[in-house]
């Protein structure tokens, strides 16, 4: 005789996850990826529509754009979680609270990238130091970037709340039509109106208004719990910024990353060298995309379930990421090593022989260690998702910056470029001990705590 499910009994809820699991990172990997390949095609419309003046203008301007966008994605999961967890713990009103806390945080930092648009553009590109016909165009650049902070923030703010508010669809959507409009406007705005730097610029903000306009669908249709209500900026805040920290860290480390290698490896092999990394580090572009859209993907899950008490329920959600990145990673190892020639070949059509060598050299090396990033970024999702920001901040420090850039002083003193190479896999898998040493070290802990009370409760009962 076959047993029927009760609703909301915990084995049916546990045969729902799967399904649960597939629908939200799928929808986060597309949105992801979509990110990642607007950003290439970004650069690659600027690189033949402008050229290499317009390169370089972009290069400068960038870590700006990453600071703006650093921030929003900040406080979109440390808002995000913590309303995730508010609301499944039934408390809908303060979860509230924190939506709107957010938006109010976010249009403040609007306010001053907006001011420092208006005002310190110039001052900013020469800082980051642009000269010459680089410098107009990248003061063009970020004047317009800044001046639009509020549209771009409000984008990835809303799409993190909607994805927890459960439609992750419409997340998705929205992520997606942006990329998808900033590259047609990009050609456009470059190609057809030869609107140069602006038209680069202004693409990027008319984009986040298609986005805009179809987030904003979930909030005219009241789909969700979405309220914006009455409430001041408190010291709740904190957990805001303490739980959605990792993410602005990464962001940063990344150019901070990038400025470094290059330095190292020109002193080493030259424009090649540099050329090289370029290659994997567009490649990379991609491949973290698509462990950041497991983990963004997973974390409206792992905090729902975590708010509903359901410990458990959440590990099982991190596990299932786990091994979907691991699929995922040996896939794009496998095709790295085995297409290395070809791969590179697609980025050297002039055919030098060392750029060629130093490429596929570098594939096959450097892609050691995504598998280990994709664990460091599920696992510190996991924390910032459950409401422990303390490690989740521990991790991103020390694969943004305490590991990775004394590593690869030290590797390349002793390698040369092979030593770069090394430094990526070994940065990450040293952190990756660290993360497993620390959840081993958790899961004893608990699992005493639970005998000891289990001891405690024994003894009360026979007295």
């Amino acid at each position: 005789m076959k047993t029927r499910l009760k609703p909301g009994s915990k084995t049916a809820k546990h045969t729902s996850i799967p399904r649960e699991f597939a629908r939200y990172t799928s929808l986060s990997i597309m949105a992801m990826l979509s990110l990642s390949c607007y950003i290439l095609a970004d650069t690659i419309f600027i690189a033949n529509g402008i050229g290499a003046y317009g390169l370089a203008a972009l290069n400068f301007a960038l870590p700006v754009f990453g600071l703006v966008f650093g921030i929003a994605l900040m406080l979109g999961i440390g808002g995000g979680a913590k309303y995730a967890i508010l609301k499944n713990q039934g408390d809908v009103a303060g979860a509230n609270k924190i939506f709107t806390m957010t938006i109010l945080i976010m249009l403040i930092f609007a306010a001053v990238f907006v001011t420092l648009g208006l005002l310190f553009a110039p001052a900013i590109a020469t800082a980051f130091g642009a000269s010459g016909h680089v410098f107009t165009m990248s003061k063009t650049y970020l004047q317009v970037v800044l001046a639009s902070s509020p549209i771009l923030m409000a984008n990835a703010v809303l799409a993190s709340f909607v994805r927890n508010d459960g439609a992750p669809r419409t997340a998705m959507l929205s992520m997606v039509s942006t990329s998808m409009a900033n590259i047609a406007l990009d050609y456009l705005f470059i190609f057809t109106l030869d609107m140069g730097m602006f038209g680069a610029a202004f693409a990027t903000t008319v984009a986040n208004f298609v986005g805009f306009a179809i987030i904003m669908y979930h909030f005219v249709g009241k789909k969700g719990a979405l309220r914006l209500v009455r409430t001041a900026i408190t010291k709740a805040a904190g957990g805001i910024f303490a739980i959605g920290l990792p993410t602005l860290v990464t962001e940063i480390s990344i150019s901070m990353v990038l400025v470094v290698f290059n330095t190292i490896i020109f002193g080493l092999s030259g424009d090649m060298g540099v050329a090289a990394y370029g290659v994997i580090a567009n490649i990379l572009i991609v491949i973290i995309a698509m462990f950041n859209g497991i983990a963004q993907g997973v974390q409206p899950l792992i905090s729902k379930y975590y708010g509903q008490g359901s410990g458990a329920t959440a590990r099982l959600v991190v596990r299932y990421a786990l091994i979907l990145m691991a699929a995922m990673a040996a896939l794009v190892y496998g095709a790295g090593f085995l297409f290395a020639y070809p791969i590179a070949g697609a980025f050297n059509n002039e055919s030098n022989l060392l750029l060629q060598q130093l490429a596929v050299q570098g594939l096959r090396i450097y892609f050691v260690g995504v598998v280990f990033a994709g664990f460091n970024i599920i696992v510190s999702m996991y924390f910032a998702a459950t409401d422990r920001p303390r490690p989740a901040q521990v991790v991103s420090v020390l694969r943004g910056f305490v590991v990775i850039l004394p590593l690869v002083f030290l590797l390349s003193a002793a390698f040369g470029v092979t030593g770069v190479w090394l430094t990526f896999p070994m940065a990450e898998l040293l952190v990756c001990m660290g993360c497993g040493g620390y959840l081993l070290w958790r899961k004893k802990k608990t699992a005493y705590a639970e005998s000891r009370f289990g001891m405690i409760k024994e003894e009360q009962a026979r007295d």
